[in-house]
């Protein structure tokens, strides 16, 4: 899940965030195509597969989940190709990135099983999870809103809800294309959010998509 600042988080891995330094956030950035979407509204994509890790069928997973971890305690998870796996453990992979793990599939012993999952997501039935509170949204419901302004103008759209540890973040794509930038996931930023009818209004800074300028000569590089 993520939050915006004023709520409190649940036991089961609900996302923080809290105000940051809008310059140190608002610049152009390459991405990787964005996030899968679950096709049925009633999941909710919790993670995906990657690349085997070793010979004895422990993979590569990126978690969705506020707490990456927590992504191994929800029991059978519902695969993009329909079946029905379930994580035996879980742990942080190498790297700095939080929400990459290494995990174990009950019923995978090898890197060929392994391998066989690369790029299959894993989803659970929404009515497992509760119903999100106040200023608490599910990541998969914010990926791919339209992004539009106060007069209702469309902007852009969401690819992405990142959180490299300083509080969740919005990765826009400009309706003209071109690098992603990211946005704080906070009032300030992100005054009105409405799922429902699958667009948030945002306020972006002029610059917003302006690719990063060079440094000047004098300036360390």
């Amino acid at each position: 899940m993520a939050r915006r600042p004023g709520s409190h988080a649940h036991g089961d891995g609900a996302r923080r965030t809290g105000r940051l330094d809008p310059a140190a956030v608002t610049s152009a950035r390459r991405a990787p195509p964005p996030k899968p979407l679950s096709p049925d509204p009633d999941l909710v994509l919790l993670g995906e597969f990657g690349r085997p890790h070793g010979l004895n069928g422990e993979i590569r997973l990126k978690s969705y989940t506020g707490d990456p971890l927590a992504i191994a305690g929800y029991g059978p998870l519902r695969t993009s190709d329909g079946r029905s796996l379930e994580l035996l453990d879980a742990r942080p992979a190498p790297g700095a990135a939080a929400d990459i793990l290494l995990c174990r599939v009950k019923g995978v012993a090898d890197r060929t099983g392994a391998e066989a999952l690369n790029r299959v997501s894993l989803s659970i039935a929404r009515d497992k999870l509760g119903e999100p509170e106040e200023d608490e949204f599910f990541l998969a419901d914010l990926i791919g809103l339209a992004v539009v302004d106060e007069a209702g103008a469309q902007l852009g759209s969401v690819v992405a809800v990142p959180n490299y540890g300083g509080g969740d973040l919005l990765e826009i794509r400009s309706v003209q294309g071109g690098p992603t930038a990211l946005l704080p996931f906070t009032k300030a930023f992100v005054p009105s959010l409405d799922v429902a009818n699958g667009r948030v209004t945002a306020l972006l800074p002029e610059d917003f998509f302006a690719p990063p300028g060079q440094k000047p000569a004098d300036e360390p590089a």
